[in-house]
């Protein structure tokens, strides 16, 4: 799988060892993150990983800042792409599971890196369900494309 990954300032002490984790796990790595304490823009970064992912140029995509709030608020913008914060086993799964989600965006500050790195593996290994959950999915893409209800 290719998965690009992106990280602000905040993050940026975590991407070496995510890269290696998921370079460790037979993917291909693009790395588009912050190697520097200096402050960056999230939004930049978010816009970076989630425009490779909306052009399907990768297959997922792996953000991190302060709390993961903000690179989900800004790589929601782009199409196809379904962001989301996770901060547990479980809603890494079902974020998966149920939602297809194809952005992780992680906290930096409130997650420990064993819990990174387990929530990580599962996201890459839970698959997309379908059925019911495709039907909805669905749905999200027509409201990108200002297709559902008003």
């Amino acid at each position: 799988m290719r998965i690009a990954v992106g990280t602000d300032h905040r993050g940026y002490a975590i991407r070496h060892k995510l890269i290696e984790l998921l370079r460790g796990l037979g993917h291909e790595v693009i790395d588009t993150g912050n190697d520097s304490p200096e402050p960056v823009d999230y939004p930049d970064v978010a816009a970076g990983v989630a425009s490779l992912v909306s052009r399907g140029e990768v297959d997922r995509g792996i953000l991190i800042c302060g709390t993961g709030l903000g690179m989900c608020i800004a790589a929601n913008k782009f199409p196809g792409v379904r962001a989301a914060p996770c901060h547990d086993d479980l809603t890494a799964e079902m974020s998966r599971r149920h939602n297809d989600l194809n952005v992780l965006c992680l906290s930096a500050d409130l997650l420990g890196e064993r819990l990174i790195d387990r929530m990580v593996e599962i996201w890459l290994n839970t698959p997309f369900e379908g059925g019911r959950h495709a039907r909805r999915v669905e749905k999200i893409r027509q409201l990108e494309q200002g297709l559902g209800r008003p």
